[in-house]
């Protein structure tokens, strides 16, 4: 039986004092990523834990979440936690320039975005003194270990929201059993993606009662947004040609891309290739791989239409993301060709998209399963499977039609629960509606 584990224990004691020591030299570098980003001035404090916003008046639900999907994944939940609470306010904190300009333009209702506080004292206590939060929900994996004793320390309840390890961090943590142990009890609950991760987190000291397996909240996000306008206008350009999309593609994957268009082309001299870049800043790179390839590029930053001889249509901009899945029905979804852990499936399943993937997508293991399982998605490891791939499903549009059913059936049959995690969270978290005659 696990010890109690009430106390901070020295390996937490080393940690606190080594971040503060390290906070200018870690400062130093976040704002210089920020600048790079254009990031104003007083939104850059908010790292150093200065609010550049007033907190509402009414209750406050945070939710912390690393980046792009973790943030996306939930702002349909702030919906639905709006309409089930109708007095509260929400505010999300995110790390990386781009998931906040991504949030900015689908924000939820009475909800307001901030980057979170370095996690040290001085940061994370302007932060909690600020904002003040009624409950704590933290995204998948996002352990800080300052900012969450911190906020249980003020009698915050805290949840871990769509939570996952991955086989390494949990090896690690069962090294620190004492260390772990104290941080999982500063949680209420914890929500997890799969048994799998349930049964980890018990193992790593959680207390069992506080653990409830679960689904992956991404399956139960709203379809990306599609912008009509450019879809029709970029559907006249493209007219009646073959198309298919590499989605969020990395440094390493491209080239793979590149060299199965090419291969593709031999047989659909017409065919676009619809590339969209995980990181947009790296169209310099991209650009130069496509020049490699002796293969013609047209930049949606720069404005280009797609000519009859564009082969290539690069998507390096934010949030259109739902737009150009709107145009195509197969999608090679990449952070998967290597040991990145893969993006989630369920957006281009949710536009009607068969998917491929390589086999690095181990952070959406439970989601590209069942996926796999019935069809709906396919695994390539090399350029000619790749090729394959492409070419079976471009080739024969009844086994295509097949496999958009059987992709977005999966998704359809998730999405029943998330009506389930918004009753848990109000109940485990003490979310109420405010009475109407209380002072706010």
């Amino acid at each position: 039986m696990a010890a109690p584990s009430g106390r901070p224990t020295l390996l937490y004691h080393l940690y606190c004092g080594l971040t503060a020591v390290a906070v200018p030299f870690v400062w130093r570098a976040v704002r210089k990523k920020l600048l790079a980003a254009e990031v104003p001035t007083l939104r850059q404090h908010e790292r150093l834990g200065h609010a550049s916003q007033p907190r509402p008046k009414d209750q406050l639900i945070w939710f912390h979440a690393a980046s792009v999907g973790e943030t996306l994944s939930v702002i349909t939940l702030i919906k639905r936690l709006g309409e089930r609470l109708p007095d509260a306010s929400f505010l999300i904190t995110s790390g990386t320039p781009t998931s906040a300009a991504l949030i900015e333009k689908r924000m939820p209702p009475r909800t307001r975005h901030q980057y979170p506080p370095l996690d040290a004292a001085g940061p994370v206590r302007r932060f909690l003194n600020h904002w003040r939060p009624d409950a704590a929900i933290f995204v998948e994996s996002e352990i800080w270990p300052r900012l969450i004793t911190e906020t249980h320390n003020r009698d915050i309840p805290l949840a871990l929201l769509n939570a996952r390890l991955s086989d390494r961090s949990v090896e690690g943590w069962k090294k620190r059993p004492q260390t772990a142990r104290f941080l999982l009890d500063q949680f209420t609950l914890f929500l997890t993606q799969n048994d799998k991760t349930a049964r980890n987190l018990i193992a790593m000291g959680a207390p069992e009662t506080r653990v409830k397996p679960g689904t992956n909240l991404k399956a139960m996000s709203d379809p990306l947004p599609v912008d009509r306008t450019t879809l029709e206008e970029i559907q006249t350009q493209i007219s009646d040609r073959p198309i298919w999309i590499a989605s969020s593609t990395h440094a390493g994957e491209e080239e793979t891309v590149l060299s199965a268009h090419a291969e593709l082309l031999k047989q659909w001299p017409d065919l676009l290739l619809l590339l969209i870049p995980r990181h947009p800043e790296r169209r310099g790179d991209v650009a130069a791989l496509i020049e490699q390839s002796h293969l013609t590029a047209a930049f949606r930053s720069a404005s280009r239409p797609i000519a009859q001889d564009t082969q290539i249509y690069v998507a390096d901009t934010l949030g259109e993301t739902g737009t150009w899945y709107a145009l195509c029905p197969i999608v090679f979804l990449g952070g998967s060709l290597k040991e990145i852990g893969g993006h989630n499936p369920f957006e281009p399943a949710q536009a009607g998209a068969a998917v491929i993937t390589g086999p690095g997508y181990f952070n959406f293991a439970e989601t590209f399963a069942p996926l796999i399982e019935t069809g709906g998605a396919t695994e390539v490891r090399t350029t000619p499977e790749l090729t394959k791939a492409v070419t079976k499903w471009l080739s024969d549009p009844t086994k295509l039609n097949a496999a958009r059913e059987a992709a977005k059936t999966c998704v359809n049959s998730q999405k029943n629960a998330l009506d389930d995690i918004v009753e848990t969270l109000c109940a485990q978290l003490n979310l109420k509606r405010q009475d109407p005659t209380s002072s706010g």
